[in-house]
Order: C-alpha cells, then structure tokens, then sequence
C-alpha cells in the first residue's frame, strides 16, 4: 500500500490518504479456463453443465473468451462442439488466427482428460470474473470521488446502482427437488387451516378483501391504483392501522409524498375520527380532547416504521428494507407511490423503462424477503375521458407510465369511488354515497372481483360495510360537562343518509 501525501494543519495532523496499490494481478484462472474449453470439445454434454455459469466475458484471456463464444454459437445452433466445428466455427468469424490457429484448439483439447469436474472449475472462473468486476467497479468509484466537481449524493446514488447491476447478473438460484417445497406448502396448508377464518396471509381486517385474498401472501406484489382524490394514502393507512394495532403485525410505510408527521396526523384523523382540519388547527372542542387522549393511545406502541425519504431510489429501498425485516421483523411493506420512486444511478432511454426496472425489482425484493409489498400507483387520464358509470371504473390499460406494472405485480386492485364522479346510485337504485369499491383487475393466484367498503371522508378512513362505528365516543355539551353519548350508527348501504333536518350529506 501507498501512502499519498501527509497534510498538516489546523490542530494536529490529519491521516495520510491512503491509495490501494493497483500493482498486482488481477483474478485469473488461466489453467481452469484451458481445462474448461478443453472439457467443451471433449464431451458431448459438457456445454449444457456450465452454460449457466459462464458467459464469453468471464474469460480473462482474449482468446479464451473468444474461443468460448464460438463454442455458444455452436450450442445455440445445436450443431456438435469438438475441435474441428470450433476450428471451423473460429475461421468463420474471422477469428482463428487471432486465438491462435488450429494448434492451440487442438492443445486444449490435450490438456484434459475427462469433463469430470467442469462445473466446479466453470464456477471458479465465474467467481474470477466477478472480482474482477469488483475492482473495475471500485477503481472507477474511487477516480470519480477525488472528482470535486461531482456531487457526493450522486456518486452514492450511482455506485449502489452499479453495484446492484452487478449483483443481479451474477445472482443464480439452484433448482430444488420438490420434495421440500412440498412439505413448505403442506406446513402453510395447515396454519391456514387452524386459523378460524381460513386465511393463509395477513389478514388487513377488511373482511370481504379477506376472504377473496384469503389474506396478502408472502412474496406477493400488490399494486394498488386509483385517480388522484380517490383515497389511495387514506386506505393504506385504514389497512395499516388495522393490521399493525387490531392484529400486532409489524408494518414498514414508505412515505415519498407526505412527511412523517403529516402521514401521522392522517393517522390520528383516521383513529380518533376527528377532523382533518381540526387537527391542522388544534381547534379542537372539549370533548374532542377526550376523544383524542383516550383514542390517540391505540397508535402508541404499534408496530408502525415510517420512513419520509423524498425521492426514493429502489436500491435505497432494499437496504433499508432488509434492514427493517432484520431488525424488527417487518411482515409488510407500503410504499406510497410507485411513480414517486427512481433507478438512480443505471441510464434509461425513458421513464417506461426506469419505472419497468423499479416494478420488477419490488417483485425481486418481495421474492427475496419472502413478505408482501403494497406500491401504490397514480392512473393515467383515461379514466376521466370515458363516459357513464361503467366507463368510469379503472381498467388494467389504465396503469400510469408502463405495462411492466400489471406484468410484474401478482394482484392489481383499483379503489373506485361513484361518489366522486356524481354518480349517487347503482343500476338498482341503490345509493351509493359513502361508499368504495376495491376492484380487484388481476389475481395470479386466486378470483377477481369487487369489495364493497365505506369511506368517511371527512376522517379519510375505510371500512367495512357493516361496521357499527359510532362517529364520536365522547359526546357533551360545549364545555365537556354533560353526560357522554354515542351518535346514531352509520346506516347501512342504501339507506338514506340524510340526517332529519339536514339537507348536507355527511361523506
């Protein structure tokens, strides 16, 4: 190692800066790669053991990986690979010279006795490769970072992009014999079975979302859309409330529009069924106080992360998301919103393509954490050019920005509000003012449909039809004196929900 220069100054001496010394050879495995190639033109089958592994790039000599290449031609036309068609191959490329004619195929091929071990040696060579691909990659890090004209947050953002570039190409899985998987599927099997509502995911205490779901499933990415105003943060929060203080599951809430204390006070409107604008204010009656004391302490202690990280990037997410599994043993991920979420750091011709990267790697890390991951996303104008009531439910062509989201994502749900397009009634005559419809579109593994919730809005809150919920608990005079008394229920759908005397509908 090196050392580049002992500045003084200030109090005491500052470290000396130390530069890697770039004097040693790179990763190389040059008797392996001549094993390897020779092992190819000996055995019939020795192509199919390593095609997997190798690329032409993981040579470290020239010739090797260009003697390689030649070899996957061959393989890809099914035509035999042995010295004279790799000879043959080579001079058709223009090649055969460069590599070192036909007396160098023809030693490889001397070199080794048997394909025995090709996967173990074609494994070294990838590893070799991969390291090499390390250096290259901190090298350039390491010249862009005494650059002063590039700005650090940005060098950051492109070395983890880099780096996850890197990863993803090297990352391989093994095939597993399905013996095991059966016994994995049989184990969920029967934890669905004993619980008394049948369901094998989280459950979101929406009970008609529930039962079509059987509950959000592990490794499952669920895309949840809708027009701007139809209440997409207020029914993640409703869920999210649900799950993390009815059911104890530990939810992780990416926030890229609202702050933390803004997503919070959404949260206490939601729980202590108080005015969003009361909140804002503090204006709150006497009663109201009590309400918020007594109500306000569900959210303490609830296992709810929320992160305000503006402009999130999908390689930030992974590290922080593995991090919150790690540590906290987070079951579920939200992230509000999709569109809002960047690919810093890796170049695109257009945002499709970056927003196809940013879908597919959520589906990645949802596989990866074994967790369900909730991306909320923004639709497209469609919607509002169609006409009538069916023209304006949300269809899967309506997906903002790239139809990589409905490919990647197991389930697309729409929420869908008639209400907020004037339209007041079904088909039936029924009413539909307070109501929500979750349009399940697309279900990789179960039934499609609709779930019918109420949504207040004034508390920015959803729930299920049938729930009895007074809309105060604590009713007094102004002072806060009076006896308390609970407001008549939410009447059920279809009723006229008119108060007597009132001409204002309430939602």
């Amino acid at each position: 190692m090196a050392e580049k220069g002992k500045n003084t100054g200030g109090k005491g001496k500052q470290k000396p800066v130390i530069v890697p010394d770039m004097g040693r050879l790179q990763p190389q495995a040059r008797e392996l790669e001549e094993a390897v190639l020779g092992a190819l033109m000996l055995e019939k089958d020795a192509y199919s053991i390593v095609s997997e592994i190798l690329k032409p790039e993981c040579f470290y000599e020239k010739a090797h990986e260009k003697i390689y290449a030649a070899i996957v031609d061959l393989a890809i036309s099914q035509r035999p690979v042995d010295m004279l068609t790799v000879t043959e191959q080579l001079k058709k490329r223009g090649e055969l010279d460069e590599v070192g004619g036909p007396f160098y195929i023809s030693q490889l091929t001397g070199k080794v006795a048997s394909s025995a071990h090709i996967e173990y040696h074609a494994r070294i060579i990838a590893q070799k490769y991969l390291a090499r691909e390390l250096i290259s990659f901190t090298a350039m890090i390491q010249s862009k970072a005494f650059d002063e004209t590039i700005d650090v947050e940005d060098l950051m953002q492109e070395a983890e992009g880099k780096l996850f570039e890197i990863s993803q190409r090297n990352v391989k899985k093994d095939v597993t014999q399905i013996n095991p998987v059966i016994k994995e599927a049989m184990v969920l099997l029967e934890k669905a079975a004993n619980q008394k509502e049948g369901l094998s995911g989280l459950r979101t205490g929406f009970e008609g979302l529930d039962k079509m779901t059987s509950g959000w499933q592990n490794s499952d990415l669920i895309i949840i859309a809708a027009r701007p105003a139809m209440g997409k943060t207020a029914f993640v929060l409703s869920m999210a409330k649900n799950m993390a203080v009815n059911f104890n599951t530990p939810v992780a809430l990416f926030s890229l529009e609202m702050s933390n204390v803004q997503l919070v006070n959404r949260l206490i409107v939601n729980v202590c069924e108080i005015p969003g604008e009361k909140i804002k204010s503090g204006r709150l009656e006497n009663y109201e106080w009590e309400q918020l004391d007594f109500k306000i302490k569900e959210l303490y202690d609830a296992p709810i992360y929320v992160d305000d990280t503006p402009s999130l990037s999908v390689f930030e997410l992974r590290t922080k998301a593995r991090r919150l599994v790690r540590e906290h043993g987070i079951k579920i991920i939200i992230i509000d919103y999709l569109q809002l979420m960047n690919a810093s750091g890796m170049s695109f011709g257009s945002r499709e393509q970056e927003v196809s990267t940013i879908s597919r790697s959520l589906k990645g890390l949802a596989k990866e954490l074994n967790i369900p991951i909730i991306a909320l996303s923004q639709l497209n104008r469609g919607v509002e050019a169609r006409q009538g009531a069916e023209g304006k439910r949300p269809q899967l062509a309506d997906l903002r920005e790239s139809g990589a989201i409905e490919q990647d994502a197991d389930m697309v749900c729409f929420i869908h509000r008639p209400e907020y397009y004037k339209i007041t009634e079904d088909e039936r005559g029924n009413s539909l003012i307070g109501l929500a419809e979750i349009i399940i579109a697309k279900h990789r593994n179960g039934a499609v449909g609709d779930v019918r919730l109420r949504f207040k809005s004034e508390f920015a809150k959803f729930m299920n039809v049938d729930e009895d919920v007074p809309v105060r608990e604590f009713s007094s005079n102004m002072n806060g004196s009076g006896p308390m008394e609970a407001m008549p229920p939410i009447p059920p759908a279809g009723a006229d929900f008119l108060a007597p005397g009132n001409n204002e509908v309430p939602f």
